[in-house]
């Protein structure tokens, strides 16, 4: 059975093919990314890779960066609504999957290997283990803010579709209270993606020059990390801002579910900012948790440095959907 799985964000659009039936999952010469805003629907962009490639399809599991409700699904920050019926009239199959995207990535930390995290602090993760009962979660910074998690349970996994980048911020530090009030000033309610997340570096920065009387440059998010990264002690201090709010989002991810096996870091953000995200900041946040902080200090915390880890959930959610019959 030839699969195409696809990893729909705000931005962009990946495919790629996954074969079931044989040892491969993710046939890794396949994958095509295109920006989202090129194409009239998810389905004109599933029509094109596969024109393109001169692929059919049996199946289709779509990751989707917004909420799914029984076949649909509308991406967060992106015009286009996703219905399973119109990918399936478009691909010639009515076997069509729509899953959260981090929903596949949660699925893909079954399938990583060592050299596919990096670890941020120095608790350490001893691999997945399919036969173990185990809790994870994840969370990551793109253009929104993705979270999810993982329970394998009696040799399965069940993978945790949530909207919790669209949570509250909770600030920490009194400085954490200053930037709040400047964005609660622009946005009224101040959600953690308006913080984690590539636009959320830009309100960062916005925030820091506020805060200090100086007028803030019409820079990305790409290019407050390079001025950082170069010394601009504004866009340092975004930076740092951005790396310990991740940081405590991902410890009370771990709190609020009990994610004491790990939790990952995955987005398209996180491999930009490593760096920073292994200095101090971000595991101090993670681990200030007052009476939990001894056991914050034993949760691993795993960089997803994978290039395709949505599209390698996405495969893995095809094998549990399609073929569970063949070994995980």
């Amino acid at each position: 059975m030839r699969v195409l799985v696809s990893d729909i964000g705000g931005t962009n659009a990946r495919f790629a093919m996954a074969e079931l039936g044989r040892g491969e999952r993710l046939l890794r010469d396949s994958v095509r990314e295109y920006p989202a805003a090129g194409f009239a629907s998810a389905a004109d962009a599933a029509r094109h890779f596969l024109d393109e490639l001169g692929e059919r399809a049996d199946a289709a599991v779509f990751a989707v960066a917004g909420r799914v409700r029984r076949e649909e699904a509308r991406i967060t920050n992106h015009p286009w609504q996703i219905r399973a019926p119109d990918i399936g009239s478009a691909l010639g199959t009515p076997r069509v999957a729509l899953i959260n995207d981090f929903a596949a990535q949660a699925m893909a930390i079954s399938r990583l290997g060592a050299d596919d995290v990096v670890a941020v602090g120095a608790a350490g993760w001893p691999g997945f283990d399919m036969g173990a009962s185990q809790t994870y979660a994840v969370i990551g910074p793109g253009t929104g803010l993705g979270v999810g998690g993982l329970l394998v349970r009696n040799g399965r996994c069940f993978a945790l579709e949530t909207e919790g980048g669209h949570a509250g911020f909770a600030p920490s530090r009194p400085r954490d209270m200053r930037v709040l009030e400047c964005l609660m000033r622009r946005f009224g309610r101040v959600s953690c993606e308006r913080l984690v997340s590539g636009p959320g570096l830009a309100n960062l920065y916005a925030a820091v020059c506020e805060i200090e009387g100086v007028a803030a440059q019409d820079w990305s998010p790409a290019q407050i990390n390079a001025q950082a990264a170069g010394g601009d002690p504004r866009c340092a201090r975004a930076v740092e801002l951005f790396c310990a709010a991740f940081g405590s989002m991902a410890g009370d991810l771990v709190l609020t579910l009990g994610a004491w096996d790990g939790v990952f870091l995955a987005g398209g953000v996180v491999p930009k900012l490593l760096g920073a995200l292994q200095s101090d900041s971000f595991r101090a946040a993670f681990e200030a948790k007052g009476r939990f902080a001894a056991a914050m200090a034993e949760v691993p915390a795993l960089a997803v440095v994978h290039a395709c880890s949505g599209l390698l959930g996405a495969a893995a959610h095809a094998a549990e959907t399609y073929d569970s019959a063949l070994p995980v």
